[in-house]
């Protein structure tokens, strides 16, 4: 028995002496099965880059006299104070002219130009081709009345001279646009590939920050794929702590090789200024709408026609069935459009574009935008808990304009007083009625609406938390139509007794456009 011990042990002994001799590559390389090693052991991670700056400065030498300084003018209607004294003394001269101006018109008598007043913004571009091709947002050149340009531009080098630019064109829905100056041998910058780009990456931003001159920082990629909540297929920034302040817009985002790979756009802050949250428009989605732009096209994109919302609330992917940002809910159809000729319905889900599949990163509208017009694509999509493809002719994307017109405006609701008497639905904390014309009135609801009114919200109850208020429409119940209150109990109900743990309401308020929300089901 001794014996047999001793030989284990130094049987034990011999391997760990061929270990050690051997190196460590072999129990890297082999170790226990399923052994794993901390993200951050030394055997796995890498050495950062070699040669990552001590300085950027030569860098931004190169960089910097490509990147300008954009100001604009325009002027803007004034509504000022109408003379108090005007009426009064109007009681006894009726063709008395009054001091103030309304910007209505005025009096017809008045003879008085409605009053106006210069407005500028200041923001930073940076220079494409060496004849004068300068990227820039679109908002710093859209009219601050809402509606077309400003009246002037002047684009400012880092070395002081000022040229007049003219606008070649600019698009709405990327916030992009390209101006044009007279020049030659100018300094200019090349795009790069930001779908290369990783979090953590080095970056360097130029601009003109408040107006104050070139100014450089410095910081690293913070996350890629970033959405501020639009859920459009421009809602997917990269996110920089490097400092972006008010004055960057349209200002470029440089890797440490020089290239373009981010137009800085927007900021995320509670005060205004740079908390270390900025956001830049990646260049993979950027130039294919400046190279349209530059040969005088509208960018094309492709459209579906429907109004989608992303399943991001554990309530509402729990009352389908489905894991939380899995795909995206159709929650309204346009009449005629692609997705209605497809056979697109309101409820299906859709979860993979083109074998694509569709996630918080990758949308359907990112995914179809970026499709061709005209291209056939399937649609993989659940409907009534079932998986299902529709082939679906990718249309041409309206302008957004005709967009408004096809979607309309969403309002705000008033309060509803029905008259009706209100029934409880205790599981989800809410009092019920049916829809009268009356109550619709009060409720600001369209008068071809349907379904059931909610009078009232328990504000201890899930419904409350998301956002169920007094007025709301119930319009289906786990995509089954409800008129009324009746069958939301009992469409509940069976979803209570089917083990489900919330329910998918199709919410309308006022003369909006109806959305989903999931609500637990209380015990």
């Amino acid at each position: 028995m001794r014996s047999k011990e001793s030989g284990k042990v130094r049987y034990a002994y011999g391997v760990a002496m061929a270990l050690l001799l051997g190196g460590t590559t072999f129990s890297l390389a082999t170790g226990k099965a399923g052994a794993q090693v901390a993200q951050n052991d030394r055997a796995v991670m890498s050495a950062p880059r070699a040669g990552a700056p001590m300085s950027f400065a030569d860098l931004v030498a190169k960089l910097q006299p490509a990147v300008v300084n954009i100001s604009t003018k325009q002027r803007v209607p004034v509504k000022s104070q109408q003379d108090p004294f005007e009426q009064f003394f109007r009681q006894f001269d009726p063709n008395a002219q009054g001091g103030g101006d309304d910007n209505s018109g005025g009096s017809a008598n008045s003879g008085q130009q409605p009053r106006t007043r210069e407005a500028g913004s200041l923001g930073s571009g940076f220079i494409i081709s060496p004849d004068g091709y300068i990227v820039t947002n679109n908002h710093l050149i859209a009219g601050l009345t809402g509606s077309g340009t400003v009246d002037s531009v002047t684009v400012t080098l880092t070395d002081g001279k000022e040229y007049p630019a003219r606008i070649i064109g600019r698009d709405d829905t990327s916030d992009l646009a390209l101006l044009k100056i007279d020049g030659r041998g100018l300094p200019f910058v090349r795009w790069g590939d930001s779908t290369k780009a990783r979090v953590g990456d080095w970056v360097i931003a130029i601009g003109d920050p408040y107006g104050v001159g070139s100014t450089v920082t410095a910081g690293i990629i913070s996350a890629l794929h970033r959405g501020l909540g639009g859920g459009g297929a421009y809602d997917r920034y990269i996110q920089t702590d490097a400092a972006i302040n008010m004055g960057n817009s349209g200002g470029p985002m440089f890797d440490l090789d020089g290239n373009v790979i981010g137009i800085n756009s927007a900021l995320i802050s509670p005060t205004g200024a740079s908390v270390g949250i900025g956001l830049a428009i990646p260049a993979e989605l950027a130039k294919p709408v400046i190279d349209s732009l530059m040969k005088g096209q509208r960018p094309s994109r492709g459209y579906l026609g429907v109004g989608l919302q992303p399943l991001d609330d554990e309530s509402m992917a729990a009352a389908l069935g489905l894991p939380k940002n899995s795909g995206e809910i159709v929650r309204s159809v346009v009449a005629g459009g692609p997705g209605s000729k497809a056979g697109l319905a309101q409820g299906d889900v859709i979860v993979k574009v083109n074998g694509q599949p569709v996630t918080s990163d990758q949308t359907v509208s990112y995914l179809i935008a970026n499709t061709q017009a005209g291209s056939r694509v399937p649609l993989e999509i659940v409907r009534g808990g079932k998986h299902a493809t529709v082939y679906v002719t990718v249309g041409e994307r309206p302008t957004e304009e005709q967009l408004a017109k096809i979607t309309g405006a969403d309002t705000g609701t008033q309060s509803a007083t029905p008259n009706a008497p209100a029934v409880a639905q205790k599981t989800l904390g809410l009092s019920l009625s049916p829809l009268t014309p009356e109550a619709a009135r009060a409720a600001n609801l369209p008068a071809t609406a349907h379904g059931v009114l909610i009078t009232a919200v328990d504000p201890n109850a899930n419904a409350a938390e998301q956002g169920l208020q007094r007025g709301d429409l119930i319009i289906s119940v786990n995509n089954q139509p409800v008129t009324a209150p009746a069958q939301v109990i009992a469409l509940v109900e069976a979803a209570r007794k089917g083990g489900r743990t919330s329910v998918l309401l199709l919410i309308q308020r006022g003369s909006s456009t109806p959305a989903f929300v999931g609500v637990e089901i209380g015990k």
